[in-house]
């Protein structure tokens, strides 16, 4: 006879059978475990490489000497930063990369923030506008490089047929020759190339703005000038800082424009940096000396980017 008078206490189920994966993230080195594969990448490629650029600095390493690579004294390891230090051609090059940044970033980014406010205005096709804008980043700084090479070449140059055809000069202008001209060349090319970039970016936080500023501001009778002095460039700050930032770092290792427009020449008046270290370790085969100079362009874009840094520290701190 069946009795069907239910238990007291259910039984409990027993727990499902862990997997060795889940046993294994519950480990406190799992995390660590996660992370060694970046880690060792990060190693190979960027920590050795710059440790032994660092010790062949420090070197006399010809590349046509390879015994020279082990001739590491510390009575004579900072002799090619002393040389560097007397080198004025590395000097005109700091100069040049200076100058280079300075003119670049802040005319891209007033050119870029006057099309981002022009696009920000539009009320149709700003999608077309978007793809037709994306266009010069599509293009790789070598072959942008060779373009615009062709159009300041001083006999069949399109700036030069343009100038003429229009009657402002009577006669061809060297631009990739003078002593002016040629870095002006490199600048127009790399801002070219550049304002694609800073214009989607500030476009971007023109339209993120909250319009019930712009609409307070119209009914105080507020012009355009002031919307845009008090409202739309301080709101803004953030964007330009990160812009700026972009741009430093990437138009400080400008190499590929100018190796197809100018090399650096003539006579190192459009050379930069890493033009210069590309001549005296690809030509010149003085490994040592490249890679001096090498660890002191990496010195002037550290101490650059922690400026930029501290200066979009400051603006969070501001902001709030």
């Amino acid at each position: 006879m069946t009795s069907n008078v239910a238990p007291l206490f259910e039984p409990t189920p027993s727990p499902p059978s862990e997997s060795w994966f889940t046993r294994l993230r519950r480990r406190q080195w799992f995390p660590y475990l996660m992370v060694l594969p970046a880690l060792l990448i990060v190693l190979g490629v960027v920590v050795y490489p710059m440790a032994y650029s660092l010790y062949v600095s420090f070197t006399p390493f010809h590349l046509l000497r390879p015994d020279t690579t082990s001739q590491f004294m510390v009575e004579n390891m900072f002799d090619n930063y002393a040389r560097l230090a007397r080198d004025d051609v590395f000097w005109r090059s700091v100069w040049n990369t200076v100058l280079f940044m300075l003119v670049t970033v802040n005319t891209s980014i007033v050119i870029g923030f006057g099309m981002a406010m022009m696009l920000a205005r539009m009320t149709f096709a700003l999608g077309p506008a978007r793809v037709l804008l994306m266009i010069p980043m599509m293009f790789a700084p070598v072959l942008i490089g060779f373009q615009f090479s062709w159009f300041f070449n001083a006999t069949v140059g399109l700036v030069n047929n343009a100038l003429g055809t229009l009657g402002l000069i009577t006669e061809p202008i060297a631009w990739l020759v003078d002593e002016p001209n040629g870095m002006f060349s490199i600048m127009v090319a790399t801002i070219w190339m550049t304002v694609p970039v800073v214009t989607i970016v500030l476009l971007a936080g023109r339209l993120s703005l909250s319009e019930e500023l712009y609409d307070a501001a119209s009914v105080d009778g507020a012009s355009v000038y002031q919307r845009m002095r008090h409202i739309t460039i301080p709101q803004m700050r953030p964007f330009f800082v990160i812009v700026m930032v972009l741009l430093s770092l990437d138009i400080a290792r400008a190499y590929d424009i100018v190796r197809m427009m100018t090399d650096g020449g003539p006579a190192h008046r459009t050379e930069l940096i890493w033009t210069y270290v590309g001549q005296l370790a690809i030509r010149n085969s003085q490994f040592g000396m490249a890679s001096a100079m090498s660890m002191a362009g990496v010195v002037l874009g550290v101490a650059f980017t922690f400026i930029l840094f501290r200066q979009m520290m400051q603006l969070r701190k501001d902001l709030g």
